[in-house]
């Protein structure tokens, strides 16, 4: 059956132990995981699908032999796909007792095999989480701030809300910024929420970035396009240039020990996000390790230069992302 997402509250209602979320809105499906794991508190256990896959034996034993004395149980499946549909259509053909099982996904065609499943089949559910527009963002801005009892004006709530780009986990950083500052700070004007909010700039220097790494060129020109950077901006943008730029050249160590692309990136640490995989695969399919240390070799010598000569910064930077490595 099909669950909308603004029809949450009908989970608290239902018997059903099998749940498929998905979408591109990793907060508002966090948002609502919390309160399902709150029931559950301590027996929750996740896994990734790879996981599962690997050892499906294992898993359905664990899921099948469940003890007598042994608590509820909440199982959280990441990144799951039409690759698990078996085992999971397995599952739910036997009877299992005290176990909710929950599929977090991507985006999903209409065709996938197991949204389709979830859709159609009674004993299960699925919830289509699509991306927050401004109004819904907004709404949540205003509830947190009068909850917090925050004086901010419209307008710069209005600001925030913008620079989230449609994500309430975005936005939810910000906002908890904010409140933190409201202890010290009875009126919060925009100057505040500048220092305190780099998230858009950030935003658009990391996916300018990922994109290079990626040799994405259409997506680079779109972002340049569409982003104003000042002469002070290219220094964060080169530094961020190249953390990416050394984390896949770990990530491409890794691959040399371990073949299995997937594997490396959801054991690396820090944990990389999965809307970043699929993009990450591209860049360690793209480069060799000796091409990525020597473009670290040549991000670094143009960050010394302009430091040098800040009247290049701009030029200097726009010509080295437009240099597209091929």
């Amino acid at each position: 059956m099909i669950l909308k997402s603004y029809e949450i509250e009908k989970i608290k209602n239902n018997n059903h132990k099998f749940y498929l979320l998905y979408g591109e809105n990793e907060g508002f499906k966090e948002e609502v995981i919390s309160k399902i794991k709150f029931k559950y508190l301590d027996n929750v256990f996740f896994y990734e699908e790879s996981e599962i896959i690997k050892e499906k034996n294992k898993f359905l034993e664990e899921i099948l032999n469940t003890s007598l004395f042994e608590n509820k149980k909440l199982i959280i499946i990441s990144r799951s796909t039409d690759k698990i549909f078996n085992i999971i259509e397995e599952i739910t053909k036997k009877e299992i007792k005290d176990i909710i099982i929950i599929l977090k996904s991507g985006k999903l065609e209409k065709k996938s095999k197991i949204r389709i499943f979830f859709e159609k089949n009674a004993n299960t559910v699925c919830i289509p989480f699509y991306e927050d527009n401004a109004q819904t963002l907004g709404l949540i801005a205003k509830n947190f701030i009068k909850e917090k009892n925050i004086n901010l004006s419209q307008q710069n709530i209005n600001f925030i809300v913008d620079k989230a780009r449609g994500d309430r986990l975005n936005l939810k950083n910000e906002l908890e910024k904010i409140e933190l500052l409201s202890i010290t700070k009875k009126r919060i004007d925009i100057e505040h929420i500048l220092k305190l909010s780099n998230l858009a700039e950030n935003y658009s220097f990391s996916e300018l970035a990922d994109n290079y790494l990626s040799k994405n060129k259409k997506k680079i020109i779109k972002i340049l396009n569409e982003n104003n950077f000042s002469h002070e901006d290219c220094i964060l943008v080169l530094r961020i240039f190249l953390l990416k730029i050394k984390r896949l050249i770990n990530l491409k160590n890794y691959n040399k020990i371990n073949k299995n692309i997937d594997e490396v990136i959801t054991q690396y640490k820090p944990p990389i996000f999965w809307k970043d995989k699929e993009i990450i695969k591209q860049q360690i399919k793209h480069w060799t390790t000796l091409q990525a240390k020597n473009l670290l070799i040549e991000v670094n010598n143009i960050e010394l230069l302009i430091k040098k000569e800040p009247q290049l910064a701009l030029i200097t930077t726009t010509n080295f992302i437009l240099d597209f490595k091929n």
